[in-house]
């Protein structure tokens, strides 16, 4: 059925009724504004734009896996302060070709990761767009103090959740229509790119137990979030190379591109923090917890240091780029 066909406020009728149910939504789709109770004393608000050419190619990336990806960016902000998600508000510019069976398998994807986050879709708007358009907010709990980007120190740890690079490798061969793809390795990397998994567990019981000092999510690339880390905390940074956790996917086929997609790559929303030496045992005991691997990729050093990246022989590693910058590409990096 066409859009045209079935009209906006039926739109968001079926929008309604199909998305998750929350105790603590008093009222939600359908009234000016949704009403919602919070058990904690405050609140985490979060957005997050995405545009079809820029953020997204819909020629590999299913309108099921987008309403996934859709809010689990978001779901890792939320994460990055250690809060609860709760509820979202999701807009959408929809190109009139659009059919109604594809909005559902948007919104299918969408709910699908809401239900397993226990986040209520509470509103949003649709409007006719020339292509396809998303903005998602999401207002989650803060039961602890949030973890900010300001408080590292030097001589703190630093560390990251899961592996780093796959995202942007899956993303490298898609753009190629790279024959790698045929490869049981590139499902790993593909469902990494698809539908990332945002650090939730993670992030809450490093801010209950106060172990994180500073933490951010890895968007735009490990080396360009922690330059907004160290920016904020005002110090600088070493990495070393070897430590970096790669998936035994991302070694079998990043082939010569080595650490670059690790270093440089973005979309793995891994937590990036940093934390006390103090902290070492505490933290692995949440990365069992949690279930997800946390290493330790780096220290903090002098504001005047910079970022250095050290490899195994202790020489300077000069990445090919530092990071996405959403309206300057990407960053060339520099060596010491």
């Amino acid at each position: 059925m066409k859009l045209s066909q079935l009209g906006e406020f039926d739109l968001i009728d079926k929008i309604r009724r199909a998305a998750p149910k929350d105790r603590n939504v008093r009222l939600g789709i359908g009234d000016d504004a949704a009403w919602v109770t919070s058990p904690s004393a405050s609140i985490l608000v979060t957005a997050d734009l995405l545009l079809e050419g820029v953020h997204f190619n819909l020629k590999w990336t299913s309108l099921f896996d987008l309403g996934y990806k859709s809010l689990a960016v978001n779901l890792s902000d939320t994460a990055a302060m250690g809060g609860v998600p709760a509820y979202a508000v999701v807009s959408l510019g929809i190109p009139a070709h659009f059919r109604v069976e594809q909005i559902d398998e948007f919104y299918r994807g969408m709910n699908r990761l809401a239900r397993s986050s226990r986040v209520s879709l509470v509103g949003g708007d649709t409007s006719a767009a020339k292509s396809l358009l998303i903005s998602v907010a999401l207002l989650g709990h803060a039961p602890h103090r949030p973890i900010a980007r300001h408080g590292a120190k030097i001589g703190d740890d630093i560390y990251v959740t899961g592996t780093l690079g796959d995202a942007a490798l899956a993303l490298k061969l898609l753009k190629s229509n790279s024959p790698a793809l045929r490869h049981p390795a590139a499902a790993f990397l593909l469902k990494r790119h698809h539908r990332p998994m945002a650090r939730c567990r993670a992030g809450l019981l490093l801010a209950r137990q106060k172990l994180a000092a500073a933490m951010i999510d890895v968007s735009d690339g490990l080396l360009q979030d922690l330059g907004h880390l160290c920016s904020a905390s005002r110090i600088g940074a070493v990495l070393w190379e070897e430590n970096l956790p790669l998936s035994r996917a991302y070694h079998m086929l990043a082939g010569k591109d080595g650490s670059r997609w690790a270093l440089s790559g973005g979309e793995d929303y891994e937590l990036l923090f940093c934390a006390r030496p103090a902290r070492r045992a505490a933290i692995q005991a949440v990365a069992r917890r949690a279930g997800v691997p946390i290493t330790r990729i780096g220290s903090c050093v002098a504001k005047e240091q910079g970022i250095t990246i050290l490899d195994a022989i202790g020489e300077t590693v000069r990445p090919p780029a530092r990071g996405h910058d959403h309206f300057g590409g990407p960053i060339v990096g520099r060596s010491k």
